[in-house]
């Protein structure tokens, strides 16, 4: 079977102005080897000769790398949508104009709770920045939504951040759970939440909210919704499977591909851009093997008994990987969870 390369989630850059509690990088400081400019354009050369569709920006901080948008440019350039997530805390007027320039198609901002909580877990004054620059980049023509991590503190307060938003020019809202990895790996932090509570608040709210919103493909999985859950809202868009090393993959600011940039970790590096092309490591007859090889009887636990467990292949590979390292078993199932009264299914990390 030939697979073919459909999205990127790209870190250009490790240097952030934040060290968020939970960031499942470790991000602060750029690596003293990261991707030159010429490296990173020639790999944007090979994302779009292979055909990928869309590029999502990472970093730490993609505004914190001087050349972010001559990289997006010539992805942009070669008929590949780019995407930027920000934290917003360095958004400034400028940034507008560059935006445009290097014809990005949206920037997501990152909120994760009502100020008290966002500040929190990032830095004071952060929430308000980021709402400021969610208002300037609406007025500045650039299409913006916003990301939001669960842990077990602002998960229960969806309700109030529905309200913020809706006050807001955005054209999506994207739910997704904290992985317990890089910082939230540490002692002390909760990412548990109630996935199955979380799968009502969407499932309530995604045909009349006056924005797109749906869970990411960490939580699920296939409750009484699912095919509107990933937000569709007129439905037929259910989950079927991790698509890392499928149709996605991810890039890290040194060149390091895996089939996912949330599996951060070196088990699941699949080669380097300094060694080899794009196309030579996707190609790869014994790469993501995780995923090219899966076969339903690979599931285990709770997920080996699941009638749906054939649809979902055990959920999020990262999510698992890093809560209990079993690949084919998710440990935080709504599904299961909504036949058990709602209760919190993610075990606390094993792995630190």
């Amino acid at each position: 079977m030939r697979y073919r390369l459909r999205s990127c989630v790209w870190e250009i850059t490790l240097a952030c102005c934040f060290s968020c509690r939970y960031c499942g990088s470790r991000a602060g400081k750029a690596r003293e080897n990261e991707l030159t400019t010429e490296e990173c354009l020639s790999v944007a050369d090979q994302l779009a000769e292979m055909g990928c569709r869309r590029v999502s920006m990472i970093g730490g901080e993609v505004f914190m790398r001087p050349d972010w948008d001559v990289i997006a440019k010539r992805l942009t350039d070669g008929g590949v949508s780019v995407a930027v997530i920000t934290n917003g805390f360095l958004f400034t007027e400028g940034l507008i104009k560059r935006l445009l320039a290097a014809g990005v198609e949206s920037v997501a901002v990152s909120i994760d709770g009502p100020e008290e909580v966002h500040d929190k877990y990032r830095q004071p004054g952060s929430f308000k920045r980021a709402m400021a620059a969610i208002d300037a980049l609406h007025a500045g023509g650039v299409p913006v939504s916003v990301i939001t991590t669960l842990n077990a503190e602002n998960a229960p307060r969806l309700e109030e951040m529905y309200s913020l938003l809706c006050e807001k020019p955005i054209g999506a809202w994207q739910i997704q759970a904290c992985s317990p990895m890089g910082n939230a790996a540490h002692a002390g932090f909760d990412h548990r939440i109630d996935a199955a509570a979380v799968v009502g608040f969407i499932l309530e709210r995604v045909g009349s909210a006056p924005f797109a919103m749906g869970a990411a493909d960490n939580i699920g999985y296939w409750t009484e919704g699912e095919d509107r859950l990933r937000g569709m809202r007129s439905g037929g868009a259910p989950f079927t499977g991790c698509r890392a090393g499928l149709t996605a993959i991810g890039i890290d600011s040194v060149g390091n591909v895996r089939g996912c940039e949330s599996m951060y970790d070196e088990a699941f590096n699949e080669g380097n851009l300094r060694e080899r092309s794009l196309r030579s490591i996707w190609e790869d007859p014994e790469a993501f093997a995780y995923n090219r090889r899966f076969t339903p009887d690979m599931l285990t636990g709770a997920c080996s008994g699941c009638p749906k467990g054939k649809h979902c292949a055990g959920g999020c590979r990262s999510y698992n990987w890093f809560s209990h390292g079993k690949l084919y078993e998710y440990p935080a199932c709504a599904r299961a969870g909504s036949r058990n009264g709602g209760q919190a299914w993610a075990a606390r990390s094993e792995r630190t």
